[in-house]
Formats: structure tokens, C-alpha cells, sequence
């Protein structure tokens, strides 16, 4: 098929624009006006148009878009452009910042000029600065064509820089692409309005509600001690730092400190609006994105914004300010996205497949066995309290010291639960402790310690890899290329990264060795946030956590895309897939999505896969 580059250049001022509005709000607003656009076949010249729509309408139209193989930079933005405006939809979409984002990561700026600088394929220009508050009216001759000469090498650069990353590109990952530029730019699910006005007006009321109740004053919320107190006795683990001044542990209170503020997602609205309080924002999270969510109803169907290999695992992350990895599982914003008239939504997701994709990496085959026997008794229709092979129970048999069929649902297998889930990277007791607090669960610190202990007892092979992971980062460091894993899934690559089954990599920035505040050799890596370059440190366990995250993912990325063969994929949440069938056909097509669920790649024999399926007119 043909390859077509395109990039548009559009209508923006100071208050309209990209860093003030979100994608979908920014093409969808009445503001909204084509400037111009710029079409390259293959490797013919790019060629630019300026008209207005129906003229701009005419020029596409002599494309051949249906058979074609898109290419974009941003292809969320130009792409939706396409569809929303011009209701063309490309045979296959690529995004190539989606493409430097796997293959790049943090190394490198993402901008096209710097792709394009990094790859020495020539210079963006800067013509799109003067462009601003221009309409198209506003172009004399001479500006609007040097505006296309500007928007004509942008194409130029895309399908440049697309035929310098094919190489090194696997093609289910372009299809990966493909699948979650779609998500955005058609649009499936429907938002229903009332229901996101009664939540907006609950949220509020509840929140002023447990202020009122709480926050006699705002010293309490001032004062570091009182707000640790009253975090604590909401079971929230404090958020602490070295203070650069004492070099002393502290509290992370402040509006730069990322632990602090990813309390403004905390499943307790109450913690929400306590740290929303402290950091002078006016509104919780809860309720931002219930107002956008309603703003979108207002202009239609809802997008799906995610972000492809979101963190340097592979993972999707939330983007255009819509961020659906954090819904909470109950939240009523769930329950306003809905399926079009005469369709249901099947959300299928994966059971505990970091801790089956640990288990099998390590070789623990008592633990493979138990998954595997329990997917039987799950198939069989055995009843939850008569599993003799519920992995969790098991856990917590051996915590206990009792029978299987003897162990009680909570806490005594909340505890082999959260054990197994949690403790598969090196948790310590400290932190164990925490989290089984935050659920209402307080264990003294030498019984969570004991906990531990048994865990790592009970399946042996799975600390030894955490230790083969410490023999891997010096690996990596050395410049060595090593087998990781006892299926031999993975390769250590000299430098500073993991080839991973998929044939891309899992990449540790400027891996390097420094002694820590303790004297003690510490392997660190470095990760952007924003402008800034972090360092983040690495050992044995969180290698292991960093592999089992890639697979996870790309075991998923696989499935979605099996699925998505037959049934339009909506979207993906963590280790789950949502797509759409016809009602009437919904029962053929949970056969055959868990089908799809439950089936180890071709890299993963023996690897016992399972799933469990919610379907319904709504998400929620």
C-alpha cells in the first residue's frame, strides 16, 4: 500500500492553543480552522493545499486514504483532524512519536526537530511562529506559501524519520499503534450527561461535607505533625524525603513532591480533598474530571486518549487530561460511558498475570501448577470456598499454619492475597505492614517480617531471581549479553538493555554504578520528569518488577490485538481489554475474547493465563 505523510497546520492565539486546551477540545471547538495541509505519497514531494473546508475536502479526496498507510508526527492530533473533520479513516495509522517513544524513551526530546536533529535527517523550521493569532484570511501570498513550505518539510522530516525507525520497529507493534491512535480519533462510547451532573453535585456536597467534619481549622491542615496524624488515621502511608537542609527524613508536604500529590488520586475522596486543601487547589481530582467528562459529552462522542509505551515498561498511560489507568473501580464516571444503541461492553480482564508471568520466569513450577489447577477449578464451575487450588488461600495456609478449605476470606486470604500480589519484588516488612494498614489490616512489624519470610520460603526460586536480576544490571554494565530467566525469554544486551520477546527493548538510561548516601555500590538509571532527569535506583527485585511489567504488557498488546480482528477494542486499562459486539452476538463474543485471554504467546509455553469478564450497556 501506498505510504502517505501528511501535517496539519492550523488556527491558534494566545488563549486557543495546544498548551492551553486538550486535543479534543482544541479540534473540536468553533475556533477551530485548517490553515493548510500538506500530503506526501512514498517519497514524492510533499505537496501543500490552503482552501477553505470544501475546498480542502476536494483536495483530499483524490487520495486513495482507504488503502493507505498514514504517517504522522502526533498522529492523535492530525489523525483526528482527519476524522472528526474530513470523516477519513486510514487502512493503517503510524504515529512516529509514538515510534520514538518506544525506541527512545527519555534519551532524547520527542519533538520532531530534535528527532530529526538526533537521527541528522535536517532542520524544522520556524514559520509556525509567526503564524499566530493568523487566520487564513490573514496570509498574504507571500506568508501562506513559505507557511507551506515550512509544513511541507514537516512532512519531509515524518516520513524521513518513519523509514529511519522501520528497522528496528516490530510490525505487531505498529499495529499496537495503530489500535490506540484509533481509540481517540473514532470514538465509540457514549457519555451520559445526567449521570455525570448528579455525581458532579454528590463529589461537592461529600466533600464539604467531611471537610466541615474534619478540618476544625486551618492550622490542622498547616501544620505537618497534625496533617501526618490525620493522614495516618485515614490509613494513608505519609509521604517522606531527605530534607536537603537537615539531611534528615521529613515530610513530603510540598506542591513539587510527587508522592505528596499523588494523593490528589487517592481512592478515598476525603484524602483527595485534604491534600487538595493543603496544595491550594480549589478542586479534587474527582471533580476536574467529572467537569471535562461533561464538557466532552457536550461535544459528543468520547475519545479515548492514551499514551502507547507511556513508561519505558511498554505500558499505556492517560493523556489529553483524560486519564482512564485511574478511574476509580467503583466511580460513577464509569457508569456514565456507555455502548452505542444495540451493542454491549465486554471488559475482559486478565487475572493476577504479573504474578503468573513472575512465577514462570522464575521457574517456581509448584506455583505454575497452582494456576494452572485453579484455572481448572475456575472453568469446572467450583465454587470460591471449595478451591483447593485458589493460590491465595494457599498462601495463606501456609501464614497460618491451617488447612486450605479452613482459611477465611478476610483477613486470613486477604493476607495470602496481598502477599502474593505485593511481595513478588522484595517488598520488605516495613512496607507490607503499610499497605495491609491502608486496608484496615494492622499487623505488628515482626509478624508482617515473618509473613515475608514465609512467602520467600514457600517459593525459592523467585528471591533467586531477583538475585540473577542483580547479576543482569552488572551485566548490562559490564557489556555483556547474558540470558535472563529460566525460559530464556529475555536477553541482556550490552549497555542498558533488556531485548524483549516483542523484539524492542526495555531501556535503563545511562545505567551506571555510584555509592549511595551508605558508602555501598548503588546501580542508578536516569528517568525525565518533565525537563528534569532523575536519577532512579535499581537492584535485583525492581529489575525483575521493570521485566515482568514488559511482558505483562506485551502478553496484553498480543491478546488486544486477536481481539481486536473481530471486535472494535475501545480501550485497554491496565491488564484489561474493552471492546464492543453486537448485543445479540455478546455471548459468541465473550467465548471468543476469553479464548483469546487465556492463550500464552508462542515466546511463553506453559505460562497459565486466565481471565474474568464483566459485560454490560455501560463501564461501569
Amino acid at each position: 500500500m501506498n505510504v502517505i505523510t501528511v501535517d496539519w497546520e492550523t488556527f491558534y492565539d494566545q488563549a486557543y492553543s495546544l498548551s492551553k486546551l486538550t486535543t479534543e477540545e482544541y479540534i473540536r471547538d468553533k475556533l477551530f480552522e485548517t490553515i493548510g495541509v500538506s500530503v506526501k505519497v512514498n517519497s514524492t514531494p510533499a505537496v501543500w493545499y490552503s482552501g477553505d473546508d470544501a475546498g480542502t475536502a476536494k483536495f483530499l479526496s483524490q487520495y486513495d486514504w482507504g488503502n493507505a498507510m498514514v504517517v504522522a508526527h502526533n498522529a492523535m492530533f492530525d489523525m483526528a483532524i482527519m476524522s472528526w473533520r474530513y470523516a477519513i479513516r486510514p487502512k493503517r495509522i503510524v504515529d512516529t512519536l509514538s515510534m520514538a517513544r518506544a525506541l527512545l524513551g527519555t534519551q532524547v526530546s520527542l519533538s520532531l526537530a530534535s528527532l530529526a536533529k538526533h537521527f541528522k535527517l535536517g532542520v524544522k523550521g520556524t514559520a509556525v511562529l509567526d503564524a499566530k493569532g493568523k487566520r487564513r484570511r490573514d496570509f498574504n501570498p507571500v506568508d501562506l506559501a513559505r507557511y507551506g513550505e515550512y509544513c511541507c518539510n514537516d512532512s519531509d522530516l515524518t516520513y524521513d524519520l518513519f523509514l529511519a525507525m522501520l528497522p528496528d520497529f516490530p510490525m505487531d507493534e505498529l499495529r499496537l499503534v495503530d489500535a490506540t491512535i484509533r481509540m481517540f480519533t473514532e470514538p465509540k462510547l457514549v457519555l451520559n450527561e445526567s449521570v455525570l451532573t448528579d455525581h458532579l453535585a454528590n463529589v461537592v456536597e461529600e466533600k464539604e461535607r467531611l471537610l466541615s467534619k474534619a478540618l476544625i481549622d486551618k492550622k490542622q491542615l498547616m501544620s505537618n505533625p497534625k496533617l501526618a496524624a490525620l493522614l495516618e488515621s485515614l490509613n494513608v502511608e505519609v509521604p517522606m524525603k531527605e530534607s536537603p537542609t537537615t539531611g534528615k527524613e521529613t515530610y513530603a508536604f510540598a506542591k513539587t513532591d510527587e508522592g505528596f500529590k499523588a494523593l490528589l488520586e487517592h481512592p478515598n475522596i476525603f484524602v483527595q480533598a485534604i491534600v487538595a486543601a493543603r496544595l491550594g487547589v480549589k478542586s479534587t481530582i474527582e471533580e476536574t474530571r467529572t467537569e471535562r467528562f461533561m464538557q466532552i459529552a457536550g461535544r459528543g462522542l468520547l475519545p479515548v486518549p492514551l499514551r502507547y509505551y507511556a513508561a519505558h515498561t511498554g505500558r499505556w498511560g492517560g493523556d489529553d487530561k483524560v486519564n482512564l489507568q485511574n478511574l476509580q473501580r467503583n466511580s460513577p464516571i464509569k457508569g456514565a460511558m456507555e455502548a452505542p444503541d444495540g451493542y454491549t461492553l465486554i471488559d475482559c480482564d486478565s487475572s493476577q498475570i504479573e504474578a503468573r508471568t513472575l512465577a514462570w520466569l522464575a521457574g517456581q513450577e509448584g506455583l505454575v501448577e497452582v494456576f494452572e489447577k485453579n484455572n481448572i477449578e475456575i472453568a469446572t464451575g467450583v465454587a470460591k470456598e471449595d478451591m483447593v487450588f485458589d493460590p491465595y488461600k494457599i498462601m495463606a495456609s501456609a501464614i497460618y499454619g491451617k488447612p486450605v478449605l479452613d482459611i477465611n476470606a478476610h483477613p486470613e486470604r486477604f493476607v495470602g492475597k496481598w502477599v502474593l500480589l505485593g511481595s513478588g519484588y522484595g517488598m520488605g516488612a516495613r512496607k507490607f505492614q503499610a499497605q495491609l494498614k491502608g486496608f484496615g489490616i494492622d499487623l505488628p512489624l515482626d509478624e508482617c517480617q515473618a509473613i515475608i519470610n514465609i512467602y520467600r520460603a514457600q517459593y525459592p526460586f523467585i528471591p533467586a531471581l531477583w538475585r540473577e536480576g542483580q547479576v543482569a544490571i552488572d551485566a548490562m554494565i559490564n557489556g555483556q549479553t547474558v540470558p535472563f530467566g529460566r525460559h530464556e525469554a529475555l536477553t541482556i544486551v550490552s549497555g542498558n538493555r533488556i531485548l524483549l520477546p516483542n523484539g524492542l527493548h526495555l531501556v535503563f538510561p545511562n545505567l551506571r554504578y555510584e555509592q549511595d548516601e551508605d558508602g555501598r555500590k548503588q546501580a542508578y538509571y536516569d528517568t525525565r520528569k518533565g525537563r528534569s532527569v532523575m536519577k532512579t535506583k535499581l537492584y535485583g527485585g525492581k529489575l525483575v518488577e521493570n521485566v515482568c511489567q514488559a511482558l505483562a504488557r506485551i502478553i496484553i498488546g498480543e491478546q488486544l490485538l486477536d481481539i481486536r480482528k473481530r471486535y472494535p477494542v475501545v480501550m485497554t486499562v491496565h491488564d484489561s481489554v474493552v471492546s464492543l459486539s453486537e448485543t445479540p452476538k455478546k455471548d459468541s463474543a465473550v467465548a471468543y475474547i476469553e479464548r483469546q485471554m487465556r492463550t500464552a504467546p508462542a515466546w511463553a509455553a506453559g505460562l497459565p493465563l486466565n481471565c474474568e469478564t464483566k459485560t454490560g450497556t455501560t463501564y461501569g
